[in-house]
């Protein structure tokens, strides 16, 4: 696997090397020696799965506040998304500053999201699914979140969602 830094410190987008024969292709999804090689510790301690039936679906902004700060490596296992992790840690020279990354099935793709920053997709297909391993359980308390579209934030998010939960959509502006 390929791991690539990102433009804020901590995140990283994970690329597949694929062994490909005339049965189709294999590729690593996760493997901690090569993570901890690249001076990544991460241990996967929750495995969930996001399934959205239609495009332009908006999930985010998320967090999960201390003391259960959660790390989360997230790959589109069907269709392809437009996945934006936020930096929302005080004292960081990135603070209110994003990245964001297409993921897609095809390209097998993954970004590392780090622990203290928000994260949120918008689907760029019908029938996209996404497979989140984190490294702390989440905390149903400790969930937080802020809108999508906070001006602060300045994310050029490809299309206005056509599908948001209530939640996501009434998220207020981010306090912090």
């Amino acid at each position: 696997m390929i791991i690539r830094a990102l433009d804020l410190p901590g995140a990283f987008e994970i690329l597949p090397e694929r062994a490909r024969d005339d049965r189709g292709a294999f590729f690593r999804s996760f493997c901690e020696a090569e993570f901890a090689a690249a001076g990544l510790a991460f241990r996967p301690v929750q495995i969930s799965v996001s399934e959205n039936p239609h495009r332009h679906t908006l999930r985010g902004m998320h967090w999960q506040a201390p003391p259960s700060e959660e790390r989360k490596l997230i790959r589109c296992i069907r269709g392809a998304v437009l996945d934006v992790a936020l930096d929302l840690r005080a004292g960081s020279a990135t603070r209110l500053r994003h990245v964001a990354v297409t993921l897609s099935a095809e390209a097998g793709n993954a970004i590392l999201v780090p622990a203290g920053c928000a994260h949120g997709f918008l689907t760029l297909t019908d029938d996209a699914a996404l497979e989140y391993m984190m490294d702390v359980p989440f905390a149903p308390g400790l969930g937080r979140g802020a809108r999508w579209d906070d001006p602060r934030f300045d994310i050029a998010w490809p299309a206005a969602p056509a599908v948001i939960s209530e939640r996501d959509a009434t998220w207020p502006d981010f306090d912090g």
